[in-house]
């Protein structure tokens, strides 16, 4: 009962009654319920697509999913970035594997890397080796689209929950540095001996790290534990606590997103 079927993050009356007893169901539909609240609020003249425009620099957003969620239930969220700087943006929000799960009692279910337990804590153990290959997949990602034409400056990784975690390994692992690298809801998935192994373009590399305050499955705590590791690995770390957001997006968060990009979009040539 606690393994979603597609499109079931879009049914969240239906799973009320599981979600009291099954926390790792949390992770799967939470995200999908507040997508649709925020498209709910959007105004109907957004619905229509930007015309290109040739001014605005080619930029990448990758963005990685939670635990048990999939890449396109997760599309609308690019919905909201309208301004004219992400005219030329192009979006990918790839799907997560079938895996086994350990927190799952080894269940498969769409998952990036293994999960020991839920909640997560700063304590919590970590699947090293799992992370690793999974940043090889996300590394190959961005390596197309840099070979495609994008300034790595432009390339821009963004992930929830389980694809936050993944979206910190990626950026700290990667060659280059990148645009920017935004954790929402995430925690460190590795441990500091695995600093020494940061190249050191990668720490040039901004993260943007944004947590609710009322997380109860990734704790507020293990999102705590994210700037000093960063400060201890020397980048650049800007920390955003959210009072009263559980295990969730909000607008607030994914409108700073935008602003946040925006800055650090390099212009096109």
């Amino acid at each position: 009962m606690y393994c979603r079927t597609k499109g079931s993050a879009w049914r969240t009356r239906e799973m009320h009654s599981i979600l009291l007893t099954n926390p790792i169901v949390l992770l799967a539909v939470i995200l999908g319920s507040t997508i649709i609240f925020i498209l709910f609020l959007q105004p109907r003249h957004l619905s229509s697509s930007p015309k290109p425009d040739s001014m605005a620099a080619r930029s990448f957003v990758l963005w990685l999913h939670g635990l048990g969620d999939s890449g396109p239930a997760n599309e609308p969220i690019k919905t909201l970035f309208r301004s004219s700087e992400f005219r030329n943006t192009r979006w990918s929000f790839p799907s997560a594997p079938e895996n086994p799960v350990t927190c799952n009692h080894g269940m498969r279910m769409p998952s990036w890397f293994d999960i020991q337990e839920i909640p997560v804590t700063a304590d919590s153990p970590k699947a090293e080796s799992d992370v690793l290959k999974a940043v090889q997949n996300v590394h190959a990602m961005i390596d197309k689209e840099v070979a495609a034409g994008t300034d790595p400056n432009n390339v821009f990784v963004c992930g929830f929950s389980q694809g936050g975690a993944l979206t910190l390994a990626s950026v700290l692992l990667y060659p280059k540095k990148l645009g920017g690298g935004a954790v929402f809801s995430g925690w460190v998935p590795f441990n500091s001996s695995m600093i020494e192994k940061f190249p050191e373009d990668a720490k040039k590399t901004p993260i943007l790290w944004s947590h609710g305050m009322a997380d109860r499955t990734v704790l507020f705590e293990a999102g705590q534990a994210g700037p000093p590791f960063l400060q201890q690995a020397g980048v650049t770390c800007e920390f955003k606590a959210y009072p009263g957001l559980g295990h969730s997006i909000s607008n607030e968060e994914l409108q700073f997103l935008e602003s946040w990009i925006k800055t650090r979009l390099q212009s096109s040539s």
